[in-house]
């Protein structure tokens, strides 16, 4: 049966079926969506493929009590992976110091975050083709061998690995909810849930710092890794359990899609070639991957940025992305994204948005748990209640910008207002990054930088799936989270070059003369740095050349704050409200 069989649902058009449907509409309320009478975002008749389609047959045929059920356990799910994020986070420093490698820590991150963003583009794939449940298991079994891993890690490059497979899993699970999200609401709701998705960080900003300390002081890092994974698991296991009860009852009423089981092989492999996109999958895939790769391999390379392989992988990249253009325009039979909305300059806009902002942030935040540690001599908890302030500050606000932006069905005027937040804050810092900076003002810096962080981040999302239909909604999420890995990893480069490079220099400078022999002791391991105690001349000599590679790594991030700014302009001011009044709701179902 093909694509286009299979969206036509002939069993839909029988008496009983009709009737059943009918009933289990009358359960909504007000506020909540029945099938739109105008059609979809785009039209009734829009292609869709099968993962769109069995979502959209589950939300034909549940009740607004199974709604607020799944925003429940979604909202759950997003505490327990903020949670898990915050503990671990606060921790990776002392797993690369238990290998000697503190120095290391931005590379791991570079590439982790690399491939995690890019993988997003397969993911996107994955649950609009298969299904949103088969997504969400694959990435949860990827995310739990990735945890134990990281328990019973014996070195660095284990770690690195393992590190990445979590990451990738992390990255893919939140993706994953925010789509069901986007499937289960109208347009002008769905920054509100959005916003509201992202509160358990204002509890796990203080417990998940606390509970670090307990692990560290009590148990070990390995403890921290491995209960979680069971933790993570428990609280999965309900999403699953409505997902598929609700699938069978919609495979009952005769509305969910029937897969095609005479297909042979060869023509089974062949649809799901043409499904996914392989050929577009392949060229983006290898395009981003090289482009992205130099940055963590750059420093280890013989001749730096010069060395022969770092430029052919920039060529040979830009060369597939070229490919992918012209592949995705000229010749795919059913596209990656369609070419209208990979040139659309609110999608762009929005996406460079998030990208930019990641590079600024992660230029100053990569080391910013160690500097605050050794310099300010804090706690792992109080650094960590410091270092999630930007989030305690964005998660706060959250919920008042999806109000805002429901109310007004704006979204472009409101994002612009983090602007100021972020600009100002960010150049703040740049005075700040000194040793007698009071622990007030750092608070202040990562507030002020979180509220701006806020506006941005939600409203850059709402810019990258306004202009689409319900179909893209998961590649433009995907797309938008690639952006935002960039951005990451090219500032998790800069700061990591500037560690690597400026750092044990710097140190050496300082150190006393009868102690320069211990800089690569001092540099390899957070450990070892704090041992020596505050007011000697060991340890002043760490601060002075912490602060002075501080200092730089803010003024970097500062510079990324003008394109973000530009790239705000790019976005067209879509009515959220205007917009689903004309042509319908993007999601079809008993929907928020």
């Amino acid at each position: 049966m093909s694509a286009n069989e299979v969206n036509q649902h002939p069993a839909v058009g029988t008496p009983d079926v009709e009737k059943s449907i009918a009933q289990v509409d009358t359960e909504a309320v007000h506020g909540f969506n029945g099938t739109d009478e105008k059609g979809t975002h785009e039209n009734d008749n829009a292609f869709k493929q099968e993962g769109v389609q069995q979502v959209e047959a589950i939300t034909q045929v549940w009740s607004k009590r199974t709604v607020i059920i799944m925003f429940i356990l979604i909202y759950l799910m997003n505490f327990i992976l903020a949670m898990q994020s915050s503990i671990q986070g606060n921790l990776s420093a002392y797993v690369t110091s238990e290998f000697d490698a503190h120095g290391l820590l931005a590379t791991i991150g570079i590439v982790s975050t690399i491939i995690g963003g890019v993988s997003s583009l397969t993911i996107a794939k994955i649950i609009d083709v298969w299904g949103r449940v088969e997504g969400f298991c694959f990435m949860l079994l990827l995310l739990t061998i990735g945890q134990i891993m990281k328990a019973a890690c014996k070195n660095v490059e284990t770690y690195a690995a393992a590190q990445t497979l979590y990451w990738v899993a992390y990255l893919g699970l939140l993706y994953i909810l925010n789509v069901v999200v986007a499937d289960m609401t109208t347009l002008k709701n769905r920054l509100l849930i959005f916003g509201l998705n992202q509160t358990p960080t204002i509890a796990t900003v203080f417990a998940g710092s606390k509970i670090s300390q307990l692990y560290y002081d009590n148990l070990n890092f390995r403890w921290a890794f491995g209960s979680w994974a069971i933790i993570l698991v428990g609280f999965s296991v309900p999403i699953l359990i409505v997902f598929i009860l609700q699938a069978q009852k919609a495979k009952r009423l005769g509305v969910y899609p029937v897969k095609d089981h005479n297909r042979t092989f060869w023509e089974s492999t062949k649809h799901y070639v043409v499904q996914f996109d392989v050929v577009g999958l392949l060229l983006s895939s290898a395009g981003f991957s090289l482009i992205l790769l130099p940055f963590s391999l750059a420093t280890s390379a013989p001749n730096g940025w010069k060395t022969g392989y770092i430029i052919a992988m920039f060529i040979v990249g830009g060369v597939c992305l070229g490919l992918f253009a012209v592949w995705e325009k000229m010749f795919a039979p059913v596209q990656f994204l369609p070419w209208n909305y990979l040139t659309d300059r609110t999608i762009l806009g929005g996406s460079l948005v998030y990208g930019f902002m990641f590079t600024s942030i992660y230029c100053w935040d990569t080391y910013y748990g160690s500097y605050l540690q050794v310099v300010n001599n804090q706690s792992i908890t109080t650094s960590g209640y410091i270092l999630n302030g930007f989030s305690l500050g964005a998660a706060f606000l959250s919920p008042f910008i999806g109000y805002a932006a429901r109310y007004t069905g704006n979204y472009k005027y409101i994002g612009a207002i983090g602007l100021p937040f972020m600009i100002i804050a960010t150049g703040l810092l740049i005075k700040f990054r000194r040793p007698d900076t009071s622990t007030g003002l750092l608070v202040c810096g990562q507030l002020l930088n979180g509220f701006g962080s806020g506006f941005l981040s939600l409203c850059s999302q709402m810019a990258v799936m306004a202009p689409v239909s319900h179909q893209e909604v998961a590649v433009v999420l995907a797309i938008y989270g690639l952006f935002g890995s960039i951005g990451a990893s090219i500032g998790e480069t800069i700061a990591g070059a500037l560690w690597t490079n400026e750092l044990p220099k710097a140190m050496y400078n300082a150190l006393p003369a009868d102690s320069k022999n211990l800089t690569s002791e001092i540099y390899d391991s957070l450990v070892v740095q704090l041992s020596y105690p505050v007011g000697s001349p060991i340890r002043n000599a760490i601060i002075e050349a912490y602060a002075s590679v501080m200092h730089k790594m803010v003024i970097a991030g500062a510079v990324f704050m003008v394109p973000t700014v530009l790239s705000v302009l790019l976005w067209r001011n879509i009515n959220l409200k205007k917009v689903e009044e004309e042509k319908g709701t993007q999601a079809k179902g008993n929907i928020f």
